[in-house]
């Protein structure tokens, strides 16, 4: 047992030990302890209460998930209660999947009385004939309701340079990359290597592209030459705010650029496969309550997924959909742009989440859904968006089967005892406009039709917003909630297997080094504003994925019932 100096050392840490633990360790162990958690669990604060099972799962996983704490601790909470455990065992099978089978057997000697109640094998995860499994891996929770100051934003791309400056370091092109101000110390014409963020771009007159970068030490012009063409046509993609390596030749107060290095997405990213046949269904921008809402089309959706219409093959595949993603947009709102309430036939947002609820509550109840709100709905504007406010949208939270979570989400599904499961990122994309806008590539390949391009775009730059401009956010002094995070050092968080959006009201199915994107469809037909700017909607399209083989397939349900 573990003296109350050495429990006060874990508290300076807000980290509350389990009874079971105090009694089972001693104080030799309280430094190893210490130091996995500074390895594995780098932001701390987000871990309320260690226990002795997931101790054991720290030590043993190579690899551990960034993890929702806080919803690992309620679930832990309703365990001990005896009201759920389902979500608690899928928690430790996300997080013990990596474990060797022998450390299993250990890890089930050391389950608690609690866990010991349940049937296990070998590690405490529940064996059921259900496989669908749902779980928020990472739903933004705001701790600092206070008006922000400068200093939080200094923190808050501070923070977020030195992750990615971690990230490109691994990089064996830039594990010799210098801070800016040691180039001071470079000879001329040397070959040097730097991390930094964009803070200007510009053109000059003989037609270089001249980018500067910054870091905490300084900054520095990079020139890229016009004449190497395919160095040049990366470069112009070039975003102010983001973070990328250079390697090139120092020569005075400039470096002319050899190579250029985003952040991006490794192409050893495993491409998973279900061991079962199971679909996944994915949806956006319904907009209940506004006057172009396509109800028809719609209802027949939900007759579809009812397995009620389409031919005997579409109907079998309707009833293997277990998850349905809504992402956002999934009422029109009130006082969303100056006159809206021309174009609403619900003017009540009460009564329009009250409408959408009674559609959703006719899906069957073996469906999980999950749903993120976007710029229309009853939540902040500013990103990362709060879950969909309870105030408004008390009919949703009554709907059993529906998880909502806050814009953007990671959400882990189908995971089993052998099986690690899909991890969804879902966002509902109000930033695509601005790089469609200002990246002459995404404009000219026409994105706003195809914006799988600005779902890879993102994806190379490893955030879905890295610009300051492209749209308001409320800056996180300890995390960035946009970075789409991966491997840094011990530490992991995963790639995403999906990268699911909505938002342009257009259907685009793509794939970017073994991630499927998928930006949805929508529910309302062509609005005033589409017209103006030349926007042809893509309605009532609904991608499906068979979690087995990955195939996609897209159900339309415009013109006839669930045809493909």
């Amino acid at each position: 047992m573990i003296s109350n100096l050495t429990i006060n050392s874990f508290l300076e840490r807000n980290i509350l030990l389990s009874k079971d633990l105090i009694n089972d360790i001693n104080e030799e162990e309280v430094n190893e302890i210490l130091s996995i958690i500074n390895e594995k669990v780098p932001n701390s604060k987000s871990l309320l209460v260690l226990n002795k099972d997931l101790l054991f799962l720290l030590k043993s996983s190579e690899n551990i998930v960034e993890t929702n704490w806080f919803e690992f601790e309620k679930a832990r909470v309703m365990l001990e209660l005896g009201k759920d455990d389902k979500i608690y065992n899928t928690f430790l099978n996300i997080l013990n999947y990596n474990i060797s089978p022998d450390k299993k057997e250990i890890m089930n000697s050391l389950l608690g009385d609690t866990e010991k109640n349940i049937e296990t094998n070998n590690v405490g995860i529940e064996i059921t004939d259900n496989k669908e499994s749902l779980i928020v891996v990472r739903s933004y929770v705001d701790k600092y309701i206070k008006k922000r100051e400068i200093q939080d934003f200094v923190s808050y791309y501070n923070q977020r340079f030195e992750f990615f400056r971690r990230l490109l370091k691994g990089r064996s092109e830039l594990q010799s990359a210098i801070s800016i101000n040691r180039l001071k110390n470079k000879q001329d014409r040397e070959d040097v290597a730097i991390i930094g963020m964009v803070s200007n771009k510009s053109i000059s007159k003989n037609g270089n592209l001249i980018v500067t970068l910054e870091d905490v030490t300084g900054e520095i012009k990079i020139v890229f030459n016009k004449n190497r063409e395919n160095l040049y046509d990366e470069a112009s993609e070039i975003v102010c705010d983001e973070i990328i390596g250079i390697t090139g030749v120092f020569s005075g107060s400039i470096i002319f650029a050899n190579n250029l290095f985003f952040p991006d997405i490794p192409k050893s990213h495993e491409l998973k496969k279900s061991p079962d046949e199971t679909y996944a269904a994915f949806i956006s921008d319904i907009h209940v309550g506004s006057k172009k809402f396509l109800r028809k089309e719609f209802m027949r959706f939900i007759d579809w997924i009812n397995g009620n219409i389409g031919s005997k093959e579409q109907r079998n595949t309707a009833l293997k959909v277990k998850y349905l993603f809504i992402v956002g947009d999934n009422v029109d709102g009130v006082g969303v742009y100056p006159g809206q309430e021309e174009h609403l036939e619900i003017k009540d947002y009460y009564e329009q989440y009250n409408q959408l609820s009674e559609i959703l509550k006719q899906i069957r109840k073996d469906v999980k859904m999950v749903m993120c709100p976007g710029q229309h709905d009853a939540s902040r504007l500013a990103e990362p968006q709060s879950i969909i406010m309870e105030k408004y949208a008390k009919s949703l939270y009554e709907i059993d089967n529906l998880t909502l979570v806050t814009n953007p989400a990671v959400i882990n599904i189908h995971s089993s005892e052998t099986f690690e499961g899909f991890n969804v990122l879902i966002y509902h994309g109000a930033s695509f406009h601005y790089y469609i806008s200002v990246i002459d590539k995404l404009r000219n390949n026409k994105a706003n039709e195809n914006p799988s391009l600005v779902l890879k775009y993102l994806l190379k730059r490893r955030h879905l917003a890295p610009t300051h401009e492209s749209f308001a956010f409320i800056p996180d002094p300890e995390q960035d909630p946009r970075v789409i995070n991966a491997y840094v050092d011990n530490s992991i968080s995963k790639i995403p297997d999906f990268f699911i959006a909505g938002d342009m009201h257009h259907v685009d199915v793509n794939s970017y080094n073994n991630i499927t994107l998928i930006n949805c469809s929508c529910w309302q037909s062509r609005t005033d504003f589409e017209i103006k700017v030349g926007n042809m909607p893509d309605p009532c399209k609904v991608p499906i994925v068979n979690l087995m083989t990955r195939e996609i397939k897209i159900m339309k349900f415009g013109e006839e019932d669930g045809r493909e």
